[in-house]
């Protein structure tokens, strides 16, 4: 029989058909569904969890069929796999002592990767960004500085589920040169870190993960959080740049997530932590406006750094307007679910689940809700729905579950087309986006998404997102889809923090107040010779930004508190800076300062309301009269300030330490009926002791 088949290979191949090969995968689909009706236990094979048979789900075992089919894609990645390897083997000859070895990370079944050096790999780095820098340590002589050159992508929209990113050409990394993109193996003990990467992990056994078909996304590599790249605002001179200019910011996700890792006993990633959000995320007892035509009365006080007690800390806070309940308008909701496999664990789809029928219960019967979801594809798995039908909304989200990729720009169209279909007026109109990270099929560019969202909040359709999960949550993502969408964007790790949001501060996550909401502090030169603005990182505004009303900030929800801090050098003061030696005073700096003996700087606060384009202004001179003793919610702030700014690693606080931060909460927790400030001073004796 043997010698019979081996006379095959004298056969010619005859060239494959494109419209044949579909309709035959189509009857072999078909048929495989239909055997999972009745599937037979299989024991022949091999062992390996790739057996279409020994795969729970019947959407992973369609995968796997669809990834053993040879295809055009499979031939032309094999073509560029054996013109590569001679190149890759001499760019990596130098490599000293260090095992390097080539892995094709296509889905195309390897038998066999070559070794450049000789050695055994333990450990797969995979998938990194075009442009991303390679360092590895011990192996800086091999690859410090190395380049991951642009991917190939493949020319066909991608059916089989993986992102696009984890289908790039062949790969080798040459020492201190440029290289392919794909996936790189380094010996055990060597740690890489690929800046600017965007699905980076390990495989822990690299002999088996070698000879097998490309695993899904998931289980082959597991993707970082990625964060926006954030540098503190530094120390500015006012003689040089007098005005600070910013855009509030309502978020609080940052708070949440960096208190999911401390109590995990690891320190965050500095970047994910942003002390704005961390500050804002307590509420805070300020002053409130009367009216909701004047929906803001901003407070100040000036009081000494506790880190450094010849500056100055000048608190500014705002309260927003709290609607009463016959002024609320009614709400028309879009639930955009993310149901892909990742969404599975409990702290995901089934804590979402949950705290969406927390939302339920808060609001109006006239309110409507619907539901899109999201995997392979998108779907409606609810046409908006009154609340006075509430068991037809909670039987619809009992149903959701998780399976499939995540094709979540899909589903953000979807959502957008069903807020449009029940266009509202009068009302709110807002998506609100739950889920764990990426979207990894269809449209998956920032910008592409960012120009989307942008057109749609014009309209009036705003987006808010609600963020689960650990180890792929996409915050720089998610960040600029609630910035663009005059959203909120929280991250939920708890049944608790659900509650917070979306039942203790459902107005102010739901119900704007005031939008396009933009600060501008001058600072008088005559009192003051340094500033610095405490967070607000990412929502640095020009100082011509502040009067032109095309330009998008934040928004402002009923009821909500914004508190933003600054550190000041008075003149006389050691400065941070040498003086100027040809003059003191900005260009466009006034003769003459407003009473220059009491006045540190001048407050500026813009903002629209809701339905109106033109914006409108407040004013508060920053006077020495601000001086006097901190209140409670002042000192807890300064507190949160200190605490974010270590997690940071600020080189601004000298030896000021978690002790310091812990005793000055400590004597300024106040009323604390929900536990929130007890809870903090519990997270900063962990961040003493918690790992990097």
């Amino acid at each position: 029989m043997m010698d019979e088949l081996e006379h095959l290979k004298d056969f010619p191949v005859p060239a494959s058909r494109p419209d044949a090969r579909a309709r035959a995968l189509d009857v072999a689909l078909a048929a495989f569904d239909e055997a999972q009706k009745n599937p037979v236990p299989v024991t022949q094979g091999r062992s390996v969890p790739l057996r279409p048979i020994s795969v729970p789900r019947n959407e992973t075992r369609r995968f796997f069929m669809r990834m053993t089919r040879p295809n055009f894609a499979t031939a032309a990645s094999i073509a560029a796999l054996m013109i590569a390897l001679p190149v890759a083997a001499t760019l990596l000859k130098r490599s000293d002592d260090l095992s390097y070895v080539i892995v094709d990370s296509s889905p195309v079944p390897m038998t066999k990767a070559p070794v450049a050096t000789g050695g055994r790999p333990e450990s797969v780095i995979g998938l990194a960004k075009p442009d991303a820098t390679v360092a590895a340590e011990p192996a800086k002589k091999a690859v410090e500085g190395s380049k991951v050159a642009a991917s190939q992508q493949p020319a066909e929209p991608n059916k089989t589920g993986l992102p696009v990113e984890a289908l790039p050409a062949p790969v080798a990394v040459a020492p201190a040169g440029p290289a392919a993109s794909g996936t790189i193996v380094v010996r055990p003990g060597d740690s890489l870190d690929l800046k600017g990467a965007a699905n980076v992990g390990r495989v822990a056994d690299a002999e088996s993960y070698m000879g097998q078909e490309a695993l899904p996304a998931q289980r082959q590599i597991d993707i970082r959080e990625r964060h926006p790249d954030l540098t503190d605002n530094p120390i500015r001179q006012v003689a040089a740049e007098p005005v600070s200019t910013f855009s509030i910011d309502v978020d609080t996700a940052s708070y949440s997530f960096t208190r999911r890792m401390l109590n995990t006993g690891q320190l965050p990633q500095p970047d994910a932590v942003r002390v704005e959000e961390l500050i804002n995320y307590f509420p805070y007892n300020y002053p409130k406006p009367e009216t909701r035509d004047a929906p803001f009365l901003p407070t100040a006080t000036i009081l000494p750094a506790p880190w450094n007690p010849a500056h100055k800390l000048v608190q500014i806070g705002i309260k927003g307007y709290s609607l009463q309940s016959t002024e609320r308008p009614r709400a028309n909701l879009v639930f955009l679910m993310d149901v892909s496999g990742s969404m599975q664990p409990q702290d995901r789809l089934p804590l979402v689940k949950n705290a969406l029928r927390l939302l339920v219960d808060q609001l109006q019967p006239d309110d409507t809700v619907g539901i899109v979801t999201y995997a392979s594809g998108a779907g409606v798995a609810l046409e908006p729905t009154r609340i006075a039908d509430k068991s037809k909304i909670i039987a619809a989200i009992d149903a959701l579950g998780a399976e499939g990729s995540t094709a979540g720009a899909e589903g953000i169209q979807d959502a957008y087309r069903m807020a449009e279909a029940h266009f509202d007026k009068t009302g709110v109109n807002r998506i609100i986006l739950a889920t764990d990270g990426d979207f990894n099929v269809g449209l998956s560019d920032t910008e592409a998404l960012k120009g989307l969202i942008e057109r749609k909040r014009q309209s009036g359709i705003f987006l808010s997102i609600l963020g689960v999960g650990q180890d792929n949550y996409n915050d720089t993502l998610m960040q600029t889809l609630a910035q663009n969408g005059n959203g909120t964007a929280a991250y939920v790790d708890t049944l608790n923090e659900a509650r917070k949001v979306l039942v203790d501060e459902a107005s102010s996550t739901l119900f704007t107040i005031a939008k396009d909401v933009k600060i501008q502090v001058e600072w008088n030169p005559v009192l003051v010779s340094e500033y610095r603005l405490i967070g607000y990182e990412t929502r640095a505004l020009k100082r011509e930004d502040f009067n032109n009303d095309k330009v998008d900030a934040g928004d402002t929800g009923s009821g909500h508190t914004v508190t933003a801090l600054y550190e000041i050098t008075p003149v006389g003061a050691a400065p941070a800076a040498d003086a100027l030696r040809y003059g003191g005073k900005a260009a466009d700096a006034p003769a003459k300062a407003v009473a220059p003996e009491t006045e540190y700087g001048f407050l500026k606060l813009r903002y629209k309301l809701p339905k109106e384009d033109a914006s409108k202004l407040i004013t508060l001179p920053l006077t020495s009269a601000l001086e006097t003793q901190p209140s409670v919610d002042v000192r807890f702030a300064t507190a949160v300030a200190a605490y974010g700014q270590l997690l940071r690693g600020s080189p601004y606080l000298g030896a000021y330490g978690y002790d310091d931060v812990i005793a000055l909460a400590q004597g300024a927790k106040g009323d604390d009926p929900f536990g929130y400030r007890a809870e903090f001073v519990n997270l900063v004796r962990l961040a003493k002791s918690a790992r990097p």
